[in-house]
């Protein structure tokens, strides 16, 4: 224990609290969730939830099945303001230097 580091408290500001207090909220006891529909940040992509045409379109332009795209897990907080249940498919559009637009596929599954 002799070489363990102090850690330094920082007064929190009135802005820091308003803006934790924004964010989070209160879930039974002392425990904070982070809300995640706010989830906004230039790193992220766009997360969209298809529809089930969009869906059986994707199957058959690419020839694939649903057991076959790469996974993505309910529990996500990217996708968890969509709403998303199991065997939905999630379409995620990442900005691309070289292609300008990069459009993934991932399907969803249960933890």
């Amino acid at each position: 224990m002799a070489n363990a580091k102090k850690t330094q408290k920082t007064k929190k500001t009135a802005a820091s609290r308003k803006a934790v207090k924004k964010v989070t909220k209160k879930k039974k006891g002392r425990a904070k969730v982070i809300d995640t529909s706010k989830l906004v940040h230039s790193l992220l992509p766009e997360h969209i939830k298809l529809s089930e045409k969009q869906k059986n379109d994707l199957y058959k332009k690419y020839s694939v099945t649903p057991k076959e795209l790469p996974k993505i897990f309910i529990s996500d907080p990217a996708i968890r303001h969509l709403d998303a249940k199991e065997n939905d498919v999630i379409m995620i559009k990442r900005k691309s230097p070289t292609a300008g637009e990069s459009i993934f596929y991932r399907g969803v599954i249960n933890e």
